[in-house]
């Protein structure tokens, strides 16, 4: 299927999307700090640049958007059908880069959240993010994910699979 949008268009809109300071980190970061968090802001001395850091805590918190980083099963996360082996390969790199990511700060006995951008979507965000966060970082969870249903995932940092 052909792209329906002009190139220059299509290219002025792919330029305006943020890698940092994005909506879903923006209210993420307001809720942390109105709920009396403090935190550091993209790390770069920290494998993958964590969006949200508490080094106190030892926790870095990713908030990935769901079409770049493939949220599994999630209705923002659409393969385009133009280019399919370019975005194929670009979003597949995305993923590996980000898994080695997590593996180097579990490692480095950093625990790790991913708060995926359909969280944040949701019309009771505002009231329940937090409390999955808290959640969370009370646990003693090295992993977890927060998305669509707000319900925080916790896994297993070496096999990657659920936590009983």
């Amino acid at each position: 299927m052909a792209d329906i949008v002009p190139p220059a268009e299509r290219s002025r809109m792919m330029s305006g999307i943020k890698a940092k300071n994005s909506r879903p980190e923006v209210l993420v970061r307001r809720l942390l700090h109105s709920a009396g968090y403090r935190f550091r802001l993209h790390h770069r001395g920290l494998p993958g640049t964590p969006d949200i850091v508490m080094p106190g805590r030892r926790i870095a918190i990713f908030v990935h958007g769901c079409f770049w980083h493939m949220h599994e099963g999630c209705r923002l996360s659409k393969q385009p059908s133009t280019r399919a082996e370019f975005w194929s390969a670009k979003l597949l790199a995305n993923t590996v880069r980000d898994k080695i990511a997590i593996e180097k700060l579990n490692a480095d006995g950093w625990r790790v959240l991913c708060v995926w951008e359909c969280a944040t979507r949701s019309s009771n965000a505002m009231d329940t993010l937090i409390p999955s966060i808290e959640s969370w970082m009370n646990s003693d969870a090295m992993f977890g994910e927060i998305s669509c249903n707000l319900q925080t995932i916790a896994l297993s940092p070496s096999t990657g699979r659920k936590s009983p």
